[in-house]
């Protein structure tokens, strides 16, 4: 028995999944984007709603009571649908430069396409990011070998996560059915709430989004806390509806093979 007997289709968000290790490249560029407009937000607030189509993402944090306040007494009004447009405006030129300079492939993503590829599972992608904030990011990730054969971007569907439609858009258009048959990878609570809503079998990756910390800082700690902090990331994942969460892309195989009734493999 091999993966190809239980899975179709892999779809694979991006930052802090496959690329961009602890998803730091649209943080910085939010918080470079309202800080142009006079408002400070810190990257709690940032990661909050991650994983979001941008837009969606941007309106989430204007909705937060202290920077719609912060808002207000700089800009003399409440923030609508005008504030988003502008700091939407702002943020493409940002997302797209801290982007192309945090697209290096995360350790083992490569691997794990490679081996998905070679026992016939296709592999497909999604993100809340525009198609031109991802025009930097394909390029760097074809030189490093990885080239999903699809792509849903933000504004590519009538609505963004948490609704399972850039799921149905991709296995529409590769033509996979059932659902069932369908794994999610993610790094945030709403891209698993968007593979729960899909019925894909669905994976949360620890090291993401939702641990919020850079390679180096992850390192850094010592290792009862490191392995701690990995845990709770893995528990807010399990509690958003993952069916299992893992700590990096490069422990996929392994955690697919015991899915699909495998002998499993040393970790």
């Amino acid at each position: 028995m091999s993966l190809k007997k239980r899975f179709d289709l892999v779809v694979f968000d991006w930052a802090g999944t496959m690329v961009d290790f602890g998803c730091e490249a649209p943080v910085k560029a939010l918080l470079e984007a309202f800080r142009a407009e006079g408002v400070t937000i810190d990257a709690a607030i940032a990661r909050r709603d991650m994983g979001k189509a941008k837009v969606d993402h941007v309106n989430a944090i204007l909705a937060v009571p202290e920077v719609a306040c912060a808002w207000m007494v700089r800009h003399g009004r409440a923030p609508d649908s005008a504030a988003a447009e502008v700091l939407m405006a702002r943020l493409g030129p940002l997302m797209r430069d801290h982007a192309a300079h945090a697209s290096t492939l995360i350790a083992g993503a490569k691997q794990t396409f490679d081996a998905l590829r070679a026992a016939g599972v296709r592999v497909a992608s999604s993100t809340g990011y525009t198609r031109a904030m991802m025009e930097p990011v394909l390029a760097r990730a074809l030189e490093q070998g990885y080239a999903p054969e699809h792509l849903v971007c933000s504004g590519e569907t009538p609505a963004g996560r948490p609704t399972p439609l850039m799921i149905y858009k991709a296995c529409a258009e590769l033509g996979i059915w059932p659902l069932g048959r369908v794994v999610k990878v993610d790094d945030a609570e709403v891209g698993i709430e968007e593979g729960k809503a899909a019925g894909a079998f669905t994976v949360g990756v620890a090291s993401g989004n939702t641990l919020g910390m850079s390679r180096t800082s992850l390192e850094a700690l010592a290792p009862a806390e490191r392995a701690a902090a990995l845990r709770r990331a893995r528990a807010r994942l399990m509690e958003a509806g993952a069916d299992a969460a893992i700590d990096s892309v490069a422990d996929l195989i392994p955690l697919l093979q015991e899915a699909a009734g495998l002998a499993p493999q040393v970790r």
